[in-house]
């Protein structure tokens, strides 16, 4: 029996560089969510040293693994990708089957990060950005911030702030070039009716849900170019693996 060896059979440098390159972009994603630094029931340091983990994993298996043409490690960054491929999409559908289970959590978490909310900056902004953005006011309504200490209309509280809401519930003022960071002071001591005339009445999580109809193709149109960036890494690394199975193959003829 005679083995021939063909000449021609070599590792693309096109999928290989392309594979390398795929992995900074994918790394720079990932370390965009380090910039969350707190969630509920979740150390922000520990957050960030999960990410970071996933980061640096994914990021040497991919990387190394093309430049190197380790199969090995370019099986475990595929086989890595196709998790989270899988995951994303059974939290989706989750998501949709129980809508009420999700609007409890991210209740609590709202609440939870109300009551944190003088303890982090990051925290603080992401909570205005949120309510800014929404043009919202608390989880279900102002009354939400009376859950932070500094917030509270409680006759034990001596805060400056208390029986008054962020800056980022007021509505603003278009006359007004400066942010009038104290524009939510004392807001919650007039009467409910009047409530309106300054700040945002309406609860983020009616806000969110109202938002979500309006915005679906946009939401869809996300998640659709982020599970083809993740098909299109599981393609360049499948295509790697077979180019260096057949380059090693070959060898052997």
């Amino acid at each position: 029996m005679h083995y021939y060896r063909y000449s021609n059979a070599e590792v693309s440098c096109w999928y290989k560089y392309l594979l390398f390159s795929y992995n900074i972009v994918f790394w720079g994603v990932l370390s965009d969510l380090t910039k969350v630094t707190r969630l509920h029931g979740i150390d922000p340091v520990v957050l960030v040293l999960m990410v970071g983990v996933v980061m640096f994993t994914l990021g040497f298996a991919g990387c190394v693994g093309a430049l190197r043409e380790n199969i090995c490690l370019l099986k475990f960054f595929c086989g890595a990708i196709v998790l989270i491929f899988f995951l994303e999409l059974a939290v989706a559908v989750l998501a949709f089957l129980f809508q009420d289970w999700v609007r409890d959590r991210f209740r609590e978490f709202f609440e939870s990060n109300i009551r944190s909310y003088r303890d982090d900056i990051d925290l603080q902004n992401l909570i205005d950005s949120l309510q800014k953005a929404n043009q919202c006011c608390g989880a279900y309504g102002p009354e939400d911030w009376d859950l932070n200490v500094y917030f509270n209309c409680s006759g034990a509280s001596y805060s400056r702030e208390k029986c008054g809401v962020p800056f980022s519930c007021c509505v603003p003022d278009p006359a007004q070039k400066v942010v009038n960071t104290q524009c939510g002071y004392d807001v919650r001591i007039q009467l409910k009716s009047k409530w309106d005339e300054s700040i945002f009445t309406k609860g983020c999580i009616q806000a969110l849900e109202g938002w979500l109809p309006r915005n679906i193709y946009i939401v869809a149109g996300v998640f659709i170019a982020i599970s083809l960036l993740q098909i299109f890494g599981i393609f360049l690394a499948r295509t790697l693996i077979s180019d260096i199975e057949a380059v090693k193959a070959g060898h052997h003829f």
